[in-house]
């Protein structure tokens, strides 16, 4: 098991870096504001399950070996960031269609298929694997033993705590949306600017590099 000091330690870390906005959170305000909150939060749910089996990797020790390989990282990377460009693109292609009623982008896509698009994005996503595997390491305490268990108890309590923040953003975003659906013109300015950021956030996932 982790030390209790090292688990504090690593939630007080994992709390400060999740509230700090960075690639899942700007995933998930862009499919809440082109969905709304329930979107939103499925794409939350999506993500986090989609970490998981990096968590997984990385304590049996595969997520160094896609670090160290530049032809995996690149794949992974390129993957992750062309879907997430492409879930851009259809936000925007589809944005008049939000403006018509704001419940229908849900009826258009499944609760399923939207938890889906969310895990390939969590399970693709580059800098979850670079996190994962630069920082669970320096908060498992070597001398207690069963070091994969360590690190896969220290990525689920990342996986809780990512879930509960990017809550918030999905909450807030989706109120934001539901409050500008009183506008027509706005709503669909609105869907647009979920579209753009998340093309914006596959750009940026298309050039990280494999350093934390």
């Amino acid at each position: 098991m982790v030390p209790l000091p090292n688990l504090l330690t690593f939630m007080l870390a994992s709390v400060a870096l999740i509230a700090l906005p960075g690639p899942s959170v700007l995933f998930v305000i862009g499919r809440s504001l082109a969905l709304g909150r329930v979107g939103g939060f499925l794409s939350v749910l999506g993500n986090a399950i989609g970490m998981a089996p990096v968590i997984a990797a990385v304590a049996l020790g595969l997520g160094a070996l896609v670090t160290n390989s530049i032809v995996l990282f690149t794949i992974i990377k390129f993957v992750g960031a062309g879907y997430i460009v492409f879930l851009g693109v259809q936000a925007i292609r589809h944005r008049r269609t939000a403006t018509a009623d704001i419940g229908v982008s849900m009826r258009a896509k499944s609760r399923w298929r939207l938890v889906s698009e969310g895990f390939v994005v969590g399970l693709s996503n580059p800098k979850s694997i670079v996190f994962f595997v630069a920082v669970l390491p320096q908060f498992v305490d070597y001398r207690a033993g069963a070091v994969p268990l360590q690190m896969a108890t220290l990525g689920l309590v990342f996986l809780v705590l990512a879930l509960l923040g990017d809550s918030v953003w999905a909450l807030a975003a989706g109120s934001a949306r539901d409050w500008f659906a009183s506008s027509p013109k706005r709503m669909e300015h609105l869907a647009m600017t979920g579209g753009v950021m998340m093309i914006g956030l596959g750009g940026v996932l298309a050039a990280a590099g494999a350093k934390a």
